[in-house]
């Protein structure tokens, strides 16, 4: 498997983010699946869409909160974060 990172992200609205990885690739994930279906109180805090907006790209992952919301980067990167 290929070392894979992001390198840019923009928010687009809603719980859509643009993702640019390291080897050019672009997905847009809508996370909205994800946060409406978690049972994890942290993780559906982020249906706060402040809270959700505020993200950090650190070491090629994307963050939120210092690390209190994440994914691995291979799902993202294949569009499979459910």
């Amino acid at each position: 498997m290929k070392t894979i990172a992001i390198t840019q992200a923009k928010y687009l609205g809603k719980y859509e983010i643009h993702f640019i990885f390291s080897d050019k690739t672009e997905r847009t994930i809508d996370f909205s699946v994800f946060l409406n279906r978690s049972n994890n109180p942290v993780s559906r805090k982020f249906l706060n869409k402040k809270l959700f907006q505020n993200f950090q790209i650190e070491y090629g992952d994307i963050i939120w909160n210092n690390y209190e919301l994440c994914f691995p980067v291979w799902d993202l990167y294949e569009g499979d974060i459910c």
